[in-house]
């Protein structure tokens, strides 16, 4: 055999492998580049991580930031939102989440809650979604109604070795994770990573990560403040590694309450609306969120402080600062604009 011939023998032998690779690996009809996230947050490199911004809040515009991304969907689209405790909670409406959810042929998807209240049970969480629209815009998923599973965590002596999520969560092949930023009670802000991590979770997970791993069935079992925090982290890669990277995540920043969307009675919000922001880092896209609230200039009739006040009483940015330690993300980022100039 020449080298000629040894050279086209070598190749070939490589590209088999390679196609069988991606065979086992990611599965018929399912290709590399499809199966890898289109983008990827910049940790490893120290680069900054790109974080897509507009200041309009519209259906238009949720479409328009999430079409900028690239973002090229596998299999069924689910999209994680909150449905919120009552119609008086600070939740994303369907007027506004309607376009986006239906371009990409999504079903919304979401878990009951583990804290009593109106979406405790399966039963009680479909009343608040019909009351709340949802139905009339697209498909709706409580992953957890028919049970619930383990998925592990690959992080090294972490607080928590596995997530509890709804089986369902197989169902999908790829998630947007919509979420809206505001403070929350024992977190201290909401946003992607907590969306990911508690959002995702069975009402038994979400209890395994508040108590760091102390346990899936009562509150105040043990765990630190810094456990829960660093639990939403891990949690949150779980589902990613789930997933296989086939995430995209978008913050809408309006009716910023120092309260969650699980607050079915939460205080009024003192911060303007300031836009839409998207990102392939939960990590950069938080800490991007978390800034523009802390470097804002009130108005005459804002008041950042409460907001501040609660993320720094509850400790809210270790979230962030173990969240890039285990490589979930980068808090480096630079925000692009898409609104025209």
């Amino acid at each position: 055999m020449n080298k000629r011939t040894l050279a086209a023998f070598t190749a070939a032998v490589a590209a088999v492998c390679a196609a069988f690779a991606a065979f086992v690996f990611w599965g018929p009809g399912e290709s590399a580049a499809a199966a890898a996230p289109a983008k990827t947050a910049a940790v490893k490199s120290g680069k900054a991580s790109v974080v897509y911004m507009t200041k309009e809040i519209s259906p238009e515009s949720l479409v328009r930031i999430y079409k900028v991304l690239g973002f090229e969907p596998v299999g069924k689209t689910a999209v994680k939102i909150s449905t919120g405790e009552s119609s008086r909670s600070n939740h994303l409406r369907p007027a506004l989440i309607k376009d986006l959810v239906q371009s990409v042929n999504g079903t919304i998807v979401e878990c009951n809650t583990a804290y009593g209240g109106n979406r405790a049970t399966t039963v009680l969480h479909w009343q608040q979604i019909k009351q709340r629209g949802y139905l009339d815009i697209a498909p709706v998923d409580l992953m957890d109604k028919d049970g619930e599973m383990e998925i592990p965590i690959k992080i090294k002596n972490g607080n928590i070795s596995a997530d509890i999520v709804g089986k369902h969560i197989d169902d999908y092949g790829s998630l947007i994770c919509l979420s809206h930023f505001k403070g929350h009670a024992m977190a201290g802000f909401g946003g992607a990573i907590k969306n990911m991590s508690i959002g995702m979770a069975s009402s038994h997970g979400k209890l395994r990560i508040h108590t760091a791993g102390h346990s899936d069935t009562q509150w105040g079992a043990g765990g630190t403040q810094d456990g829960f925090l660093e639990s939403m982290a891990e949690a949150t890669t779980a589902v990613i590694d789930r997933f296989k990277g086939r995430v995209v995540y978008i913050n809408v920043m309006n009716n910023m309450s120092i309260d969650c969307d699980c607050d079915g009675n939460p205080s009024k919000p003192t911060i303007h609306d300031m836009g839409i922001l998207a990102s392939y880092d939960p990590v950069a896209l938080d800490k991007a969120c978390v800034d523009l609230i802390y470097n804002h200039v009130a108005g005459s009739d804002e008041n950042t402080q409460t907001f501040i006040d609660r993320v720094n009483g509850r400790n809210g940015l270790h979230t962030l600062e173990y969240a890039e330690k285990i490589g979930l993300g980068s808090r480096k980022y630079s925000i692009k604009s898409i609104d025209a100039e």
